[in-house]
């Protein structure tokens, strides 16, 4: 059985924790919703001493926080649209997961801005002027720029060695600032979920909420059919955009965010990510970034999404074409549809505060309390992950007068960071370079815990995710399914060709859960 303080997830922690659950264990406060916000307010809540159950319906990181652009962003497209709390906040937050909480999880993503024919002067001194902005919000923050460099401008030449394929003629140099990347942001959920089991908290998935009253939520375990009703002090939706399913009077407008993936190569194995002022827009832009797994991911769209809200979204046509030809614009040989070996579209749960583009929708959370007592947390953004935490626990803490210690987030690492207690200062085995990239310090765990045949070995050629991280999905990620370690603890699934090389080794261990 895995021990209170261990920070690992699995089929048998997992029952062990309904069950007792079921048998009436004191809970302070429940959280509905397994993203990025409701891993955030489980961490939140369990170190500062309360005791904390998380119920999700499917999978960790199931929804909109496995589709964004994988970017922590430091606030600067909010700073040109005016909204200078959100710009800040997000300059804070960035630096806070760079240098103390997640350092092994985000790095710093070169972006570049080519200097085309196309691109007016005007339109050039105001990208010029937002990237200097960009480096007064890093300083304000505090991040040293030997964690996120200033920005600057670089030759013709250097622009093509970072960006190969884009387009030579007339290309008068290039803008280059510098912004967050996360690995991946499923794995930020992952690895926030986890340090709140390492604090305390049960993380629960496939598990249903319903019911939800202030103090009280039935659960039902999706996998046996059982219900039961479980008291707490206080119970937190944060459903992201389902939120309304379990808050009736809540009124979001989700928009769709798309990408499409590509392999590097036809972007030329870019070191940088090719960065492309939206025409007409004064804070949009469509990147191509290199990612792992040898991908580049182009995106982002911001389409209005009304009606029912489907598990997996899916992209238009229109907004396919429109991020090709965006693209296009910056590069020397045309993409096309052929050339798309995946796509991905996400929802964000925006705040509906009436008529208007949702590009143009406060991206800013509300923290709000039902006619029922349960307390909702609506909107924000990935990057103010820990911050919409501490405010909803806050305001939680306050409303339910809870007894519990201050907020202690924003110098706490989580797992995988060199400072957290689970890490391994040096690795004993020599590691590939992409699983250390994935799991940080806690890398070589992965390899010397695993009891699979051949651990290092890829679990299909020409896919660098090695064995024994699929079975660290299932023993401490808590994967329970083949799609939740292809497509959340791993990537691999964005691929449908990647998918099928790969799917007898997930199932492989799967199976071994049984």
């Amino acid at each position: 059985m895995t021990s209170p303080d261990s920070p690992a997830l699995n089929a048998v922690r997992r029952a062990t924790e309904l069950a007792a659950l079921a048998d009436g264990a004191p809970v302070d406060i429940v959280v509905i919703g397994g993203g990025i916000t409701g891993a955030g307010i489980a961490l939140d809540a369990a170190s500062r001493g309360l005791a904390v159950v998380l119920v999700e319906k499917h999978d960790l990181a199931f929804g909109t926080s496995r589709w964004s652009s994988k970017l922590v962003h430091g606030g600067l497209r909010y700073l040109a649209s005016g909204n200078v709390g959100i710009a800040r906040r997000s300059a804070v937050e960035r630096g806070i997961l760079m240098t103390r909480t997640a350092p092994h999880l985000v790095s710093a993503m070169p972006q570049l801005v080519p200097l085309l024919p196309e691109m007016g002067n005007a339109t050039r001194a105001l990208v010029r002027a937002g990237f200097l902005a960009g480096d007064g919000l890093r300083r304000f923050a505090g991040t040293p720029a030997s964690t996120l460099p200033r920005s600057r401008r670089v030759t013709a030449q250097r622009a093509a060695e970072l960006v190969p394929a884009v387009r030579r003629d007339g290309l008068d140099g290039a803008f280059l600032a510098y912004d967050g990347q996360l690995i991946d942001d499923a794995r930020l959920v992952t690895a926030v979920a986890r340090t709140a089991a390492q604090y305390g908290a049960r993380i629960l998935t496939r598990v249903g909420a319903s019911h939800a009253t202030a103090t009280s939520v039935r659960l039902t375990d999706q996998r046996t059919g059982e219900s039961f009703d479980v008291s707490a002090g206080a119970v937190v939706n944060a459903a992201g955009v389902w939120a309304a399913d379990v808050d009736g009077t809540l009124r979001l407008r989700p928009s769709r965010g798309t990408h499409l993936v590509f392999d590097a190569a036809a972007f030329g194995n870019p070191a940088a990510a090719l960065t492309i002022p939206i025409p007409g827009e004064l804070n949009r832009f469509v990147f191509a970034m290199p990612e792992q797994l040898g991908r580049v991911y182009l995106g982002l769209t911001d389409e209005a999404a009304p009606g029912p809200i489907p598990d997996v979204p899916q992209p238009s046509s229109q907004e396919v074409t429109f991020l090709l030809d965006t693209v296009n614009t910056a590069l020397a040989t045309a993409l096309t549809e052929a050339d798309v070996i995946g796509a991905y579209a996400g929802l964000r749960p925006l705040i509906d505060t009436g008529e208007g583009s949702t590009a143009d929708l406060s991206r800013d959370h509300a923290v709000t309390e039902s006619p029922s007592g349960v307390i909702s947390v609506i909107g924000g953004k990935l990057t103010e992950y820990r911050f919409m935490a501490e405010d909803v626990l806050d305001r939680a803490i306050a409303l339910r007068a809870l007894s519990a210690r201050p907020c202690r987030t924003r110098n706490l690492p989580l797992v995988g960071a060199p400072a957290n207690p689970v890490s391994t200062p040096r690795s004993p085995v020599d590691l590939p370079g992409s699983l250390v990239a994935r799991y940080g310090a806690e890398a070589p765990h992965v390899v010397t815990r695993a009891r699979c045949d051949r651990p290092t070995a890829p679990v299909a050629d020409g896919i660098d995710v090695t064995r024994a991280e699929f079975e660290y999905a299932v023993t401490h990620e808590g994967a329970l399914s083949v799609d939740d370690i292809l497509d959340r603890r791993t990537r691999i699934g964005l691929v449908e060709t990647d998918r099928e090389r790969a799917v007898s080794a997930a199932q492989e261990f799967v199976d071994a859960l049984v």
